[in-house]
């Protein structure tokens, strides 16, 4: 079938509107301010005459589960973010086994890390194929999902689309694999929801009225996912515009626990303004290491180091996956690395590899949560079933032992017999506090002692953790030689032997973590691993 042919069917096609609940998120404004209508009645889908068999579809979505990744059904949604290189491609599991994804990475792959990715994690059907936009980065692989589900496994329920169409040959390869089998093609935009297995998945852009002139990335689909307590933002690469129709219309109704950067990082995405409106606790960027384009670029990383976002970047991290039970978030990552945004690119860089296995790093509680309202590092409390856990970065639910740990400084001098230095050392972590820590902060502490002959003055010195929570010892702290100050992660009134973090969460995870100690210069004088 000629490109040609398959534009004119879906020209037909895309007047198909996505089934479910025409609604808003939030309180919403129709972009210029004014409040909209927010109770409109249930969209039926509209029957399109298909060019090919005469015959009418009617846009329900074909019948059937998505995956059989261990542990689909136990209440957990999971979102994997795939390591594609340059572009993007996100698969989400719904607690049922459904699965949704979105893009397919870039044209020159076809697909190829995508599918390598999906077979390695058992995914035998694609209930939901979501184009974000036409462009030839995001629907790369989308012919070659589509004739290997179609083909070979259990096939695709639907597929999503903008109805902002290309010229370039990927996006006609794609129009033509939908239309050779058949699969339902639906143009869905700004009040849609998707069924998605039961999670809540709604669509908040494009509008009506194409932004920008039409403009692709303007017009990208933007998904609000809601899980429990948790919100998953996916805005495609939406730019200037399409962000400002978003603040503008929904505002603080945005308000995400986990946000896919905006165009891979792009300078001209993730502004101010949405940040503020989203309030991201975590942020995830897809781009290669040595993106062509620079992405994430540098004022991106900025704008989210400044808010203290812990950033994930597929380039340092590879494959990130989010696992939310309704409750708990935990994130886990291909290769560990800092999470501060603006030191990315101080880590390796990561090629995109299917069988590399991904590993506990931390966990957020939900905002909205009785008991928490603060992000945390600690156990989660489900184990992540699949890909398979590195086996000496998994956690563990059994507490950690309070034990002497001593640390090397960072740089030792030469040891003489008479030292005549302060050294300091870390001598117990007390990763564990007992019973509910978050009720007992201060029985999560660290116990530091100063090992040499000298007075050490640590005003100015930092103590921080791998997600980069930092704690500043104030001017005047002085440490004698043989004395030992206690470092406690709550509040309480500072001592010459009890220092208060202030911290309304606990910091330590009692699953493993490094401890870093600055100076006042910026120099790592001691770096402690415990597990």
């Amino acid at each position: 079938m000629s490109y040609q042919r398959s534009l004119a069917v879906v020209a037909v096609a895309l007047l198909l509107v996505v089934a479910g609940c025409a609604g808003t998120l939030g309180a919403a404004t129709d972009g210029t301010g004014a409040t909209a209508q927010t109770d409109a009645p249930q969209a039926s889908p509209t029957p399109v005459r298909d060019t090919e068999s005469s015959a009418l579809r009617t846009g329900t979505a074909r019948n059937g589960t998505a995956a059989n990744l261990t542990g689909a059904t136990n209440g957990t949604l999971e979102v994997h973010f795939v390591h594609v290189g340059q572009s993007s491609s996100t698969l989400l599991v719904a607690p049922n086994g459904e699965t949704l994804l979105v893009d397919t990475g870039d044209w020159r792959d076809d697909g190829r890390h995508v599918l390598q990715y999906l077979r390695a994690n058992d995914v035998t059907r694609i209930d939901h194929l979501v184009t974000s936009h036409a462009d030839a980065d995001h629907v790369g692989g989308h012919a070659a999902v589509v004739e290997y589900f179609e083909t070979e496994a259990d096939g695709v329920g639907a597929v999503y689309d903008s109805g902002i169409v290309s010229s370039s040959e990927t996006y006609g390869r794609y129009l033509d694999a939908v239309e050779a089998h058949d699969v339902p093609l639906y143009r869905t935009g700004a009040n849609d929801t998707i069924p998605f297995g039961g999670v809540e998945t709604r669509v908040l852009a494009p509008p009506a009225e194409p932004l920008a002139d039409g403009q692709r990335n303007e017009n990208s689909v933007v998904l609000a996912v809601e899980h429990g307590g948790h919100e998953f933002l996916f805005p495609g690469d939406g730019e200037n515009e399409a962000e400002s129709y978003l603040v503008g219309r929904y505002g603080a109704a945005l308000d995400s626990t986990a946000l896919a950067a905006g165009h891979h990082g792009s300078r001209s995405s993730s502004s101010e303004a949405f940040l503020d409106a989203t309030a991201p606790r975590v942020v995830v960027v897809s781009s290669a290491y040595d993106s062509q384009y620079g992405h994430p670029h540098d004022e991106t990383l900025r704008r989210l180091a400044n808010r203290s976002v812990p950033t994930y970047w597929t380039g340092t991290h590879g494959d990130v996956v989010l696992r939310s039970d309704g409750r708990n978030l935990s994130v886990w990552t291909q290769r560990n690395a800092t999470t501060n945004a603006t030191r990315l690119r101080s880590a390796p860089p990561v090629e995109p590899e299917a069988n590399g296995s991904v590993s506990y790093r931390r966990y957020f509680v939900a905002a909205n949560d009785s008991e928490a309202n603060e992000s945390v590092v600690g156990t989660p409390q489900t184990a992540m079933p699949t890909p398979t856990p590195e086996p000496t970065a998994t956690p563990t639910a059994t507490p950690v032992p309070t034990a002497a740990v001593t640390s090397t400084p960072a740089s030792p001098s030469t040891v003489t017999d008479a030292p005549t230095a302060g050294t300091l050392s870390l001598v117990e972590v007390h990763a564990d506090a007992s019973g509910d820590e978050w009720d007992n902060l201060n029985d999560e502490y660290l116990v530091f002692t100063n090992a040499g002959d000298a007075a050490l003055d640590l005003s100015g010195w930092t103590v921080r953790d791998e997600a980069d929570h930092t704690y500043r010892f104030p001017d005047g702290v002085t440490l004698d030689p043989g004395a030992s100050v206690t470092l406690h992660t709550g509040a309480g009134t500072d001592s010459a032997t009890d220092r208060y973090w202030g911290s309304g969460a606990p910091v330590w995870n009692n699953g493993g973590d490094t401890v870093v100690v600055t100076d006042d210069e910026g120099t790592v004088v001691l770096r402690e691993t415990y597990s």
